[in-house]
Protein backbone atom coordinates (compact mmCIF):
# COMPACT_ATOMS: atom_id res chain seq x y z
CA UNK A 1 0.00 0.00 0.00
CA UNK A 2 2.76 2.44 0.97
CA UNK A 3 4.80 1.58 -2.14
CA UNK A 4 1.72 2.10 -4.32
CA UNK A 5 1.12 5.49 -2.77
CA UNK A 6 4.71 6.46 -3.40
CA UNK A 7 4.38 5.52 -7.06
CA UNK A 8 1.22 7.57 -7.42
CA UNK A 9 3.01 10.54 -5.89
CA UNK A 10 6.12 10.33 -8.08
CA UNK A 11 4.73 12.07 -11.17
CA UNK A 12 3.36 15.14 -9.32
CA UNK A 13 6.61 15.49 -7.40
CA UNK A 14 8.74 15.42 -10.55
CA UNK A 15 6.33 17.79 -12.27
CA UNK A 16 6.67 20.25 -9.41
CA UNK A 17 10.47 20.17 -9.77
CA UNK A 18 10.15 20.70 -13.52
CA UNK A 19 7.86 23.71 -13.07
CA UNK A 20 10.20 25.20 -10.50
CA UNK A 21 13.20 24.58 -12.76
CA UNK A 22 11.61 26.14 -15.83
CA UNK A 23 12.55 29.82 -15.32
CA UNK A 24 16.06 28.92 -14.25
CA UNK A 25 16.53 26.79 -17.38
CA UNK A 26 15.34 29.62 -19.62
CA UNK A 27 17.93 31.88 -18.02
CA UNK A 28 20.64 29.27 -18.47
CA UNK A 29 19.88 28.83 -22.16
CA UNK A 30 19.92 32.58 -22.69
CA UNK A 31 23.28 32.85 -20.97
CA UNK A 32 24.91 29.83 -22.59
CA UNK A 33 23.89 27.93 -25.68
CA UNK A 34 25.65 24.85 -24.35
CA UNK A 35 23.66 24.69 -21.09
CA UNK A 36 20.40 22.83 -21.54
CA UNK A 37 19.90 20.79 -18.36
CA UNK A 38 16.83 21.27 -16.18
CA UNK A 39 18.71 22.34 -13.04
CA UNK A 40 17.47 24.36 -10.10
CA UNK A 41 19.52 25.02 -6.94
CA UNK A 42 21.83 22.08 -7.66
CA UNK A 43 19.04 19.59 -8.42
CA UNK A 44 18.75 18.32 -12.00
CA UNK A 45 15.74 16.66 -13.58
CA UNK A 46 16.70 14.46 -16.52
CA UNK A 47 15.21 11.71 -18.60
CA UNK A 48 15.36 9.46 -21.63
CA UNK A 49 12.56 8.09 -23.81
CA UNK A 50 13.83 5.41 -26.18
CA UNK A 51 11.48 3.47 -28.48
CA UNK A 52 11.87 1.41 -31.65
CA UNK A 53 10.33 -0.90 -34.21
CA UNK A 54 11.81 -4.39 -34.19
CA UNK A 55 11.76 -7.55 -36.30
CA UNK A 56 13.04 -10.91 -35.04
CA UNK A 57 13.41 -14.07 -37.07
CA UNK A 58 12.79 -16.13 -33.91
CA UNK A 59 11.31 -14.58 -30.79
CA UNK A 60 8.44 -14.58 -28.31
CA UNK A 61 5.46 -12.19 -28.18
CA UNK A 62 6.22 -8.80 -26.64
CA UNK A 63 5.90 -8.14 -22.91
CA UNK A 64 4.61 -5.02 -21.18
CA UNK A 65 7.14 -5.50 -18.37
CA UNK A 66 10.43 -6.84 -19.77
CA UNK A 67 12.75 -3.85 -19.69
CA UNK A 68 13.17 -3.93 -23.48
CA UNK A 69 9.82 -5.56 -24.36
CA UNK A 70 11.30 -8.49 -26.28
CA UNK A 71 14.13 -11.03 -25.99
CA UNK A 72 16.75 -9.65 -28.41
CA UNK A 73 19.17 -12.48 -27.55
CA UNK A 74 18.13 -16.07 -28.43
CA UNK A 75 16.24 -17.74 -25.55
CA UNK A 76 14.68 -21.15 -24.95
CA UNK A 77 11.23 -19.89 -25.93
CA UNK A 78 12.36 -18.02 -29.08
CA UNK A 79 9.95 -19.43 -31.61
CA UNK A 80 8.13 -17.59 -34.40
CA UNK A 81 9.04 -14.36 -36.17
CA UNK A 82 8.01 -11.22 -34.29
CA UNK A 83 7.38 -7.66 -35.46
CA UNK A 84 6.63 -5.22 -32.66
CA UNK A 85 7.30 -1.88 -31.03
CA UNK A 86 10.00 -2.22 -28.40
CA UNK A 87 11.06 -0.19 -25.37
CA UNK A 88 14.61 0.98 -24.72
CA UNK A 89 16.49 -0.76 -27.55
CA UNK A 90 19.56 1.44 -27.13
CA UNK A 91 19.35 2.78 -23.57
CA UNK A 92 17.07 2.56 -20.55
CA UNK A 93 13.99 4.78 -20.73
CA UNK A 94 14.04 6.62 -17.43
CA UNK A 95 13.34 9.73 -15.47
CA UNK A 96 15.52 10.83 -12.60
CA UNK A 97 16.74 13.45 -10.21
CA UNK A 98 20.38 14.09 -9.34
CA UNK A 99 21.89 16.58 -6.96
CA UNK A 100 25.23 18.18 -6.21
CA UNK A 101 25.41 20.36 -3.09
CA UNK A 102 28.79 22.07 -2.44
CA UNK A 103 29.99 21.57 1.13
CA UNK A 104 33.58 22.60 1.88
CA UNK A 105 36.51 23.12 -0.48
CA UNK A 106 36.00 20.80 -3.46
CA UNK A 107 33.74 18.43 -1.48
CA UNK A 108 30.08 18.08 -2.40
CA UNK A 109 27.11 15.99 -1.30
CA UNK A 110 25.64 14.04 -4.23
CA UNK A 111 22.58 11.91 -4.83
CA UNK A 112 20.68 10.20 -7.64
CA UNK A 113 17.29 8.50 -7.96
CA UNK A 114 16.08 6.95 -11.23
CA UNK A 115 12.81 5.37 -12.30
CA UNK A 116 12.88 2.97 -15.25
CA UNK A 117 9.77 2.56 -17.40
CA UNK A 118 8.60 1.00 -20.66
CA UNK A 119 7.32 3.67 -23.08
CA UNK A 120 5.47 1.03 -25.14
CA UNK A 121 3.16 0.25 -22.18
CA UNK A 122 3.70 3.01 -19.60
CA UNK A 123 4.55 0.41 -16.94
CA UNK A 124 7.48 0.36 -14.57
CA UNK A 125 10.17 -1.97 -15.98
CA UNK A 126 9.78 -5.26 -14.10
CA UNK A 127 11.69 -8.31 -15.30
CA UNK A 128 10.49 -10.57 -12.51
CA UNK A 129 6.83 -9.80 -13.21
CA UNK A 130 7.42 -10.95 -16.78
CA UNK A 131 8.53 -14.28 -15.27
CA UNK A 132 5.47 -14.67 -13.04
CA UNK A 133 3.13 -13.97 -15.98
CA UNK A 134 4.61 -17.08 -17.65
CA UNK A 135 4.41 -19.40 -14.66
CA UNK A 136 3.14 -22.82 -15.71
CA UNK A 137 3.23 -22.09 -19.44
CA UNK A 138 4.92 -24.29 -22.02
CA UNK A 139 7.72 -22.71 -24.05
CA UNK A 140 5.51 -22.37 -27.12
CA UNK A 141 2.85 -20.50 -25.11
CA UNK A 142 5.20 -18.06 -23.37
CA UNK A 143 5.54 -14.34 -23.95
CA UNK A 144 8.92 -12.61 -23.57
CA UNK A 145 10.26 -13.02 -20.05
CA UNK A 146 13.70 -12.21 -18.68
CA UNK A 147 15.21 -11.96 -15.23
CA UNK A 148 16.51 -8.48 -14.41
CA UNK A 149 18.01 -6.27 -11.71
CA UNK A 150 14.99 -3.99 -12.30
CA UNK A 151 11.88 -5.52 -10.72
CA UNK A 152 9.25 -2.81 -10.55
CA UNK A 153 10.95 -0.80 -7.80
CA UNK A 154 9.95 2.85 -7.57
CA UNK A 155 13.61 3.79 -8.15
CA UNK A 156 14.79 0.68 -9.99
CA UNK A 157 17.65 2.36 -11.82
CA UNK A 158 19.39 3.95 -8.84
CA UNK A 159 18.79 5.31 -5.37
CA UNK A 160 21.96 6.48 -3.64
CA UNK A 161 23.64 9.39 -1.89
CA UNK A 162 27.19 10.19 -0.87
CA UNK A 163 30.18 12.50 -0.97
CA UNK A 164 32.34 13.48 -3.93
CA UNK A 165 35.63 15.29 -4.50
CA UNK A 166 37.63 15.63 -7.75
CA UNK A 167 40.83 15.04 -5.76
CA UNK A 168 39.73 12.18 -3.50
CA UNK A 169 36.99 10.40 -5.44
CA UNK A 170 33.33 9.57 -4.84
CA UNK A 171 31.81 7.45 -2.07
CA UNK A 172 28.11 6.55 -2.40
CA UNK A 173 25.69 4.36 -0.46
CA UNK A 174 22.39 2.78 -1.56
CA UNK A 175 21.17 0.97 -4.68
CA UNK A 176 23.63 1.41 -7.53
CA UNK A 177 25.30 -0.02 -10.59
CA UNK A 178 28.36 -2.11 -9.69
CA UNK A 179 31.91 -1.25 -10.73
CA UNK A 180 31.96 -4.39 -12.92
CA UNK A 181 28.81 -3.22 -14.72
CA UNK A 182 30.37 0.23 -15.16
CA UNK A 183 33.28 -1.49 -16.87
CA UNK A 184 31.08 -3.42 -19.29
CA UNK A 185 29.36 -0.21 -20.37
CA UNK A 186 32.72 1.51 -20.82
CA UNK A 187 34.45 -1.25 -22.75
CA UNK A 188 31.79 -2.50 -25.17
CA UNK A 189 31.87 -0.77 -28.58
CA UNK A 190 28.05 -0.82 -28.79
CA UNK A 191 27.56 0.58 -25.27
CA UNK A 192 30.65 2.84 -25.01
CA UNK A 193 29.73 4.63 -21.79
CA UNK A 194 26.42 6.12 -23.00
CA UNK A 195 24.18 3.21 -24.03
CA UNK A 196 22.90 -0.06 -22.61
CA UNK A 197 22.92 -1.73 -26.02
CA UNK A 198 19.95 -3.97 -25.19
CA UNK A 199 19.02 -4.78 -28.79
CA UNK A 200 22.48 -4.68 -30.37
CA UNK A 201 24.95 -6.25 -27.91
CA UNK A 202 25.18 -9.67 -26.26
CA UNK A 203 26.61 -7.97 -23.16
CA UNK A 204 23.74 -5.47 -23.11
CA UNK A 205 21.02 -7.93 -24.06
CA UNK A 206 21.79 -10.58 -21.44
CA UNK A 207 23.60 -8.67 -18.63
CA UNK A 208 25.14 -11.97 -17.46
CA UNK A 209 28.62 -10.52 -17.81
CA UNK A 210 27.74 -7.18 -16.20
CA UNK A 211 26.25 -9.05 -13.24
CA UNK A 212 29.24 -11.33 -12.72
CA UNK A 213 27.11 -14.36 -13.60
CA UNK A 214 23.51 -13.21 -13.13
CA UNK A 215 21.65 -10.16 -14.39
CA UNK A 216 20.07 -9.52 -10.96
CA UNK A 217 23.50 -8.47 -9.67
CA UNK A 218 24.05 -5.71 -12.23
CA UNK A 219 22.70 -3.35 -9.57
CA UNK A 220 23.00 -4.07 -5.86
CA UNK A 221 20.89 -2.83 -2.97
CA UNK A 222 22.48 -1.95 0.40
CA UNK A 223 25.82 -1.30 -1.28
CA UNK A 224 28.75 1.02 -0.62
CA UNK A 225 30.72 2.08 -3.70
CA UNK A 226 33.92 4.05 -4.20
CA UNK A 227 35.44 5.32 -7.46
CA UNK A 228 38.42 7.60 -7.96
CA UNK A 229 40.65 8.89 -10.75
CA UNK A 230 44.18 10.05 -9.95
CA UNK A 231 45.95 11.29 -13.06
CA UNK A 232 46.60 8.08 -15.08
CA UNK A 233 45.26 5.72 -12.38
CA UNK A 234 41.60 4.83 -11.77
CA UNK A 235 40.30 2.61 -8.97
CA UNK A 236 36.97 1.33 -7.75
CA UNK A 237 35.52 -0.85 -5.01
CA UNK A 238 32.10 -2.02 -3.86
CA UNK A 239 30.71 -3.89 -0.87
CA UNK A 240 27.15 -5.12 -0.43
CA UNK A 241 25.87 -5.58 3.10
CA UNK A 242 23.68 -8.59 3.84
CA UNK A 243 21.63 -7.07 6.66
CA UNK A 244 22.59 -10.07 8.77
CA UNK A 245 25.72 -11.76 10.12
CA UNK A 246 27.93 -13.92 7.94
CA UNK A 247 28.56 -13.85 4.19
CA UNK A 248 25.01 -14.64 3.06
CA UNK A 249 23.94 -12.31 0.23
CA UNK A 250 27.07 -10.16 0.49
CA UNK A 251 29.18 -9.03 -2.45
CA UNK A 252 32.61 -7.50 -2.94
CA UNK A 253 34.15 -5.99 -6.08
CA UNK A 254 37.42 -4.27 -6.92
CA UNK A 255 38.75 -2.41 -9.95
CA UNK A 256 42.24 -1.18 -10.88
CA UNK A 257 43.07 0.53 -14.15
CA UNK A 258 45.37 2.86 -16.05
CA UNK A 259 44.88 5.43 -18.79
CA UNK A 260 47.79 6.66 -20.94
CA UNK A 261 48.52 7.56 -24.58
CA UNK A 262 44.95 6.86 -25.70
CA UNK A 263 44.89 3.43 -24.05
CA UNK A 264 42.57 2.59 -21.13
CA UNK A 265 42.81 -0.79 -19.38
CA UNK A 266 40.96 -2.05 -16.29
CA UNK A 267 41.12 -5.25 -14.26
CA UNK A 268 38.11 -6.35 -12.19
CA UNK A 269 37.35 -8.85 -9.45
CA UNK A 270 33.83 -9.69 -8.24
CA UNK A 271 32.49 -12.12 -5.63
CA UNK A 272 28.78 -12.58 -4.90
CA UNK A 273 27.39 -14.97 -2.32
CA UNK A 274 23.90 -16.38 -2.94
CA UNK A 275 23.54 -14.98 -6.43
CA UNK A 276 20.01 -15.57 -7.75
CA UNK A 277 19.13 -16.44 -11.34
CA UNK A 278 15.33 -16.42 -11.51
CA UNK A 279 13.00 -18.05 -14.03
CA UNK A 280 9.32 -18.80 -14.52
CA UNK A 281 7.86 -21.79 -12.67
CA UNK A 282 7.17 -24.92 -14.69
CA UNK A 283 3.66 -26.39 -14.76
CA UNK A 284 4.78 -29.08 -12.29
CA UNK A 285 6.22 -26.48 -9.93
CA UNK A 286 3.00 -24.45 -10.05
CA UNK A 287 0.96 -27.58 -9.26
CA UNK A 288 3.23 -28.31 -6.28
CA UNK A 289 3.18 -24.78 -4.83
CA UNK A 290 2.45 -24.54 -1.15
CA UNK A 291 -0.85 -22.79 -0.32
CA UNK A 292 1.10 -19.88 1.17
CA UNK A 293 2.66 -19.05 -2.22
CA UNK A 294 0.88 -17.21 -5.01
CA UNK A 295 1.83 -17.90 -8.65
CA UNK A 296 1.42 -14.17 -9.32
CA UNK A 297 4.34 -13.37 -7.00
CA UNK A 298 6.51 -16.50 -7.13
CA UNK A 299 9.50 -17.50 -9.23
CA UNK A 300 11.97 -20.35 -9.42
CA UNK A 301 15.67 -19.69 -8.82
CA UNK A 302 19.07 -21.23 -9.19
CA UNK A 303 21.30 -20.08 -6.33
CA UNK A 304 25.10 -19.97 -6.53
CA UNK A 305 28.23 -18.35 -5.20
CA UNK A 306 29.78 -16.57 -8.19
CA UNK A 307 33.38 -15.48 -8.63
CA UNK A 308 34.40 -13.39 -11.64
CA UNK A 309 37.52 -11.66 -12.86
CA UNK A 310 37.90 -9.63 -16.01
CA UNK A 311 40.34 -7.62 -18.09
CA UNK A 312 38.98 -4.94 -20.43
CA UNK A 313 40.51 -2.25 -22.59
CA UNK A 314 40.09 0.28 -25.37
CA UNK A 315 42.35 2.27 -27.65
CA UNK A 316 41.36 5.75 -28.79
CA UNK A 317 42.67 6.56 -32.28
CA UNK A 318 40.70 9.78 -32.63
CA UNK A 319 37.66 9.19 -34.81
CA UNK A 320 38.02 5.42 -34.25
CA UNK A 321 37.99 3.54 -30.95
CA UNK A 322 38.89 -0.14 -30.54
CA UNK A 323 37.38 -2.20 -27.69
CA UNK A 324 37.93 -5.64 -26.21
CA UNK A 325 37.57 -7.69 -23.08
CA UNK A 326 37.64 -11.07 -21.37
CA UNK A 327 35.71 -12.25 -18.33
CA UNK A 328 35.98 -15.54 -16.45
CA UNK A 329 32.97 -16.50 -14.28
CA UNK A 330 32.88 -19.45 -11.86
CA UNK A 331 29.52 -20.71 -10.52
CA UNK A 332 29.62 -22.88 -7.37
CA UNK A 333 26.95 -24.25 -5.06
CA UNK A 334 26.21 -21.69 -2.34
CA UNK A 335 28.09 -21.99 0.93
CA UNK A 336 24.91 -20.75 2.64
CA UNK A 337 21.88 -22.23 0.82
CA UNK A 338 18.74 -20.13 0.48
CA UNK A 339 15.46 -21.62 1.67
CA UNK A 340 12.30 -21.62 -0.43
CA UNK A 341 10.10 -18.70 0.54
CA UNK A 342 12.88 -16.13 0.84
CA UNK A 343 12.12 -12.72 -0.69
CA UNK A 344 13.98 -11.66 -3.82
CA UNK A 345 14.34 -8.14 -5.24
CA UNK A 346 11.10 -6.26 -5.91
CA UNK A 347 9.28 -8.26 -3.23
CA UNK A 348 9.04 -11.45 -5.34
CA UNK A 349 9.23 -14.81 -3.58
CA UNK A 350 11.61 -17.66 -4.42
CA UNK A 351 9.05 -20.44 -4.24
CA UNK A 352 11.56 -22.96 -5.61
CA UNK A 353 15.26 -22.57 -4.77
CA UNK A 354 17.82 -24.87 -6.40
CA UNK A 355 20.99 -24.80 -4.31
CA UNK A 356 22.58 -27.88 -5.92
CA UNK A 357 22.95 -27.05 -9.61
CA UNK A 358 26.75 -26.94 -9.54
CA UNK A 359 28.12 -30.14 -8.00
CA UNK A 360 30.93 -29.48 -10.43
CA UNK A 361 31.67 -25.79 -10.84
CA UNK A 362 30.30 -24.23 -13.99
CA UNK A 363 32.83 -22.01 -15.78
CA UNK A 364 31.74 -19.44 -18.33
CA UNK A 365 34.39 -17.64 -20.37
CA UNK A 366 33.26 -14.47 -22.15
CA UNK A 367 35.24 -12.54 -24.74
CA UNK A 368 34.48 -9.67 -27.10
CA UNK A 369 36.03 -7.17 -29.47
CA UNK A 370 34.71 -4.29 -31.55
CA UNK A 371 35.16 -0.81 -32.98
CA UNK A 372 33.34 2.51 -33.04
CA UNK A 373 33.90 4.98 -35.88
CA UNK A 374 32.75 8.61 -35.63
CA UNK A 375 32.22 9.23 -39.34
CA UNK A 376 31.22 12.82 -38.47
CA UNK A 377 30.80 14.50 -35.06
CA UNK A 378 27.07 13.62 -35.25
CA UNK A 379 27.14 10.19 -36.88
CA UNK A 380 28.86 6.99 -35.79
CA UNK A 381 29.03 3.32 -36.74
CA UNK A 382 29.77 0.57 -34.20
CA UNK A 383 30.27 -3.17 -34.55
CA UNK A 384 31.25 -5.92 -32.14
CA UNK A 385 31.66 -9.69 -31.88
CA UNK A 386 30.91 -11.64 -28.69
CA UNK A 387 31.48 -15.21 -27.54
CA UNK A 388 30.58 -17.47 -24.60
CA UNK A 389 32.41 -20.73 -23.87
CA UNK A 390 31.02 -23.06 -21.21
CA UNK A 391 32.80 -26.07 -19.69
CA UNK A 392 31.15 -29.45 -19.19
CA UNK A 393 30.00 -29.50 -15.55
CA UNK A 394 27.31 -32.20 -15.83
CA UNK A 395 27.48 -35.25 -13.59
CA UNK A 396 26.52 -38.93 -13.85
CA UNK A 397 25.87 -40.29 -17.31
CA UNK A 398 26.33 -36.86 -18.86
CA UNK A 399 29.74 -36.25 -17.34
CA UNK A 400 32.09 -34.75 -19.91
CA UNK A 401 29.31 -34.34 -22.48
CA UNK A 402 29.54 -31.89 -25.39
CA UNK A 403 26.06 -32.15 -26.91
CA UNK A 404 22.71 -30.43 -26.32
CA UNK A 405 21.44 -33.39 -24.28
CA UNK A 406 21.96 -31.51 -21.01
CA UNK A 407 22.42 -27.87 -20.00
CA UNK A 408 25.57 -28.93 -18.15
CA UNK A 409 27.32 -30.07 -21.32
CA UNK A 410 30.03 -27.88 -22.79
CA UNK A 411 28.62 -25.32 -25.20
CA UNK A 412 29.06 -22.03 -27.00
CA UNK A 413 27.13 -18.87 -27.75
CA UNK A 414 28.19 -16.43 -30.45
CA UNK A 415 26.87 -12.99 -31.35
CA UNK A 416 27.59 -10.13 -33.71
CA UNK A 417 26.05 -6.68 -33.52
CA UNK A 418 26.17 -3.56 -35.70
CA UNK A 419 24.73 -0.12 -34.98
CA UNK A 420 24.45 3.22 -36.82
CA UNK A 421 23.36 6.32 -34.89
CA UNK A 422 22.80 9.92 -35.99
CA UNK A 423 22.52 12.70 -33.41
CA UNK A 424 20.42 15.62 -34.62
CA UNK A 425 20.82 18.21 -31.85
CA UNK A 426 22.21 16.60 -28.70
CA UNK A 427 18.72 15.72 -27.47
CA UNK A 428 17.32 13.63 -30.32
CA UNK A 429 19.03 10.80 -32.16
CA UNK A 430 17.84 8.08 -34.54
CA UNK A 431 19.47 4.70 -35.04
CA UNK A 432 19.29 1.37 -36.85
CA UNK A 433 21.09 -1.85 -36.09
CA UNK A 434 20.95 -5.62 -35.89
CA UNK A 435 22.12 -8.39 -33.57
CA UNK A 436 22.64 -12.04 -34.50
CA UNK A 437 22.95 -14.60 -31.71
CA UNK A 438 23.36 -18.38 -31.89
CA UNK A 439 23.83 -21.20 -29.37
CA UNK A 440 25.27 -24.70 -29.64
CA UNK A 441 25.54 -27.88 -27.56
CA UNK A 442 24.98 -27.39 -23.81
CA UNK A 443 24.03 -23.74 -24.15
CA UNK A 444 21.34 -24.80 -26.67
CA UNK A 445 19.79 -27.49 -24.45
CA UNK A 446 15.99 -27.28 -24.46
CA UNK A 447 15.83 -24.44 -27.02
CA UNK A 448 13.06 -24.34 -29.62
CA UNK A 449 15.47 -22.64 -32.06
CA UNK A 450 19.21 -22.09 -31.90
CA UNK A 451 19.63 -18.66 -33.53
CA UNK A 452 17.83 -15.39 -34.13
CA UNK A 453 18.43 -12.14 -35.99
CA UNK A 454 17.03 -9.05 -34.25
CA UNK A 455 16.83 -5.86 -36.34
CA UNK A 456 15.69 -2.57 -34.83
CA UNK A 457 15.14 0.99 -35.99
CA UNK A 458 14.35 3.60 -33.37
CA UNK A 459 14.81 7.03 -31.88
CA UNK A 460 15.74 8.44 -28.50
CA UNK A 461 14.87 11.73 -26.82
CA UNK A 462 17.05 12.96 -23.96
CA UNK A 463 16.63 15.92 -21.67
Amino acid sequence: MFSHALRLGLAPALLAVLVAAGPACAEDRAGSAEESSLTWKGITLYGVVDIGLQYQTHGAPASDFVSYTTEPVIQKNSNNSVTTLTSSPLSWSRIGLSGNEPLYGDWAAVFRVETYFNPTSGNFSDGLKSLTLNNGRSLTAQTSNLDSSVAGQLFGGAAYAGLSSPRFGTLTLGRQLTVLADGIVKYDAIEDGENSGHAFSLLGGSRTTAGGGTTEDTRLDHSLKYTGTFDWLHVGALYQFSGASGSENTAVQAQLGVNAAGVSVDAFYAKKYDAVSASALTAAQVAALAPTYSPSNSVAATVSDNTAWALMGRYDLGVVRLFGGYEHIDFANPRTPLSAGIQDIGGYVLAVANNGAYTNDRVLRVFWGGAKWHVTPDFYLAASYYGYRQNSYATGGNSGCSTNANAGCSGTESAAGVLADYNFDGHFDAYVGTLWTGVRDGLASGYLNTSTLTTTVGFRIRF
